[in-house]
């Protein structure tokens, strides 16, 4: 009987064999189409967890262009860089796309206290401003506050119980919720359209608790939304903290607080998208799109939300280059503006997309933090989905190595546009579970993102654009 060394020695010597074979056979030696493609994507991934650059990307659009709201000069500063970015990367073609945005400005820190409590005394609360609110004025407000948990109270109280107060909604998103998007579309109304609807029966102002299952001192912005001709209230998002201390507050009795804010929206301005692409060799006007939005919010320097889809964007392209790819059809990187407070960007996309008859065959956003990836999710309209989803599952198997599940259900805001040009759209979906502790924060920083899960998101999404690029949908 063998040694086990010799048996090990000849386990060596027979996948060497099989791996030169498998790498140096010419394409008339019947290699299978599913071999070549998985050792494509077994190299994109290599590449792009050692060679990626990404990572080195984001660390310098936050730092060099945090708190970048649409309108803002640092998102003008974004547009700067993202162009300077690509311009290097030798990409056929680098642009700018004109767009208009709001310009909102939150003015001084926001205060939010409670005052003269028969309990605690006064007790101040960590707050900031919604997206679109208006201002206190330099004098703050001081009322009464009244807790609600869904909207359809407003409407059962009325006027006479809510008129002069300041309505808080304090409604949690569900923890038990194993995917946390879910979660938080269980809870946004709250703070997309209560302000509106409690102005609307008279409130003097508007407390919301953060959009997130994690219990800190970190209040989350974001949008508020008020219809044209709508009266508007000062509205604040409160950390989830501070609102379990004013709920318990409320429970033994009637609690004031005062609120000072400044903020105001100021006249609409010209922006930009950033966009860079590679041109089809076989079907140049049909298009894959992929995209992150470039604004983000004035706290913080938007890594996860969404710096970090912007440059797994890039990094497609980038990636596809390496490979000396000639792709079929032009794959186009997208850094849209405003998604934020308006889809200034988007709309302006489309709208240009739509003039020039383009067709895109597949868009993809990322727009889910940069966190390890677990899937990718599509949709489509219901007249062309089912084909669709049939293609894209086909490849589950190549996808399975790299722990990427095919998912229905997927898109994304800014390429939301597009879906009437009857094109595939997705989106990266990656663990969700630590996203909404950075959310629209101050804490949402470069630190926060693990390099080897952004540039594994960025690989998963090279994977299905070669694949789309190469096979297409039919």
């Amino acid at each position: 009987m063998p040694s086990i060394q010799a048996i090990r020695s000849y386990q060596k010597i027979v996948f060497f064999v099989l791996f030169n074979s498998i790498f140096w056979l010419p394409p008339t030696m019947a290699q299978s189409t599913s071999d070549e493609d998985a050792w494509t994507l077994r190299t994109i991934y290599s590449n792009t967890l050692t060679q990626g650059g990404s990572y080195e990307w984001l660390r310098s659009l936050t730092t060099q262009a945090p708190g970048r709201l649409a309108g803002s000069p640092a998102s003008i500063a974004a547009v700067e860089l993202t162009k300077q970015i690509m311009d290097t990367l030798g990409f056929d073609r680098v642009y700018l796309q004109a767009c208009t945005v709001p310009h909102w400005v939150r003015g001084d820190k926001e205060i939010v206290r409670i005052v003269n409590s028969a309990f605690i005394g006064s007790q101040d609360l960590k707050a900031l401003s919604l997206g679109n609110s208006t201002g206190s004025g330099p004098a703050g407000i001081t009322a009464e506050v009244i807790e609600v948990f869904n909207l359809d109270t407003l409407e059962k109280l009325g006027n006479s119980f809510i008129s002069g107060k300041i309505v808080f909604f304090n409604r949690p998103m569900e923890p038990t919720q194993l995917r946390t998007f879910a979660a938080y579309g269980g809870a946004v109304d709250q703070r997309g359209r209560g302000p509106a609807l409690a102005a609307k029966y008279g409130a003097a102002g508007a407390l919301v608790r953060s959009m997130t299952t994690s219990l800190d001192d970190h209040p989350h912005t974001g949008a508020t939304l008020f219809q044209a001709g709508e009266k508007t209230i000062p509205a604040l998002a409160i950390s989830t903290l501070s609102a379990d201390l004013l709920s318990r507050e409320l429970k033994k009795g009637k609690v004031q607080v005062f609120v000072r804010n400044t903020c105001r929206m100021l006249k609409e301005k010209s922006s930009y998208n950033v966009i860079g692409e590679i041109s089809g060799t076989q079907y140049p006007n049909e298009i894959i799109g992929i995209g992150g939005h470039l604004d983000s919010w004035d706290v913080g320097e938007g890594a996860h939300d969404d710096g970090a889809g912007c440059v797994q964007s890039i990094e497609v392209l980038y990636q596809l280059k390496k490979l000396n790819y000639k792709p079929k059809r032009t794959i186009r990187a997208i850094m849209f503006m405003n998604e934020e407070n308006g889809l200034g960007g988007a709309l302006a996309y489309a709208d240009s997309s739509n003039a020039r008859k383009e067709k895109h065959l597949f868009a993809l956003e990322s727009d889910a933090g940069g966190f390890t990836p677990r899937g990718l999710g599509f949709s489509a309209d219901k007249d062309v989905f089912e084909n669709y989803f049939k293609r894209v599952n086909g490849w589950a198997g190549l996808l399975e190595p790299f722990d990427i599940k095919i998912n229905s259900g997927g898109g994304g805001a800014d390429i939301g546009p597009l879906r009437n040009q009857k094109g595939l759209l997705g989106s990266l979906q990656p663990d969700s579970q630590r996203y909404f502790d950075y959310h629209h924060t101050e804490i949402d920083r470069f630190e926060a993102v693990n390099k080897r899960e952004l540039l594994l998101g960025a690989a998963a999404m090279t994977s299905i654009v070669y694949l789309i690029d190469k096979y297409g949908l039919q």
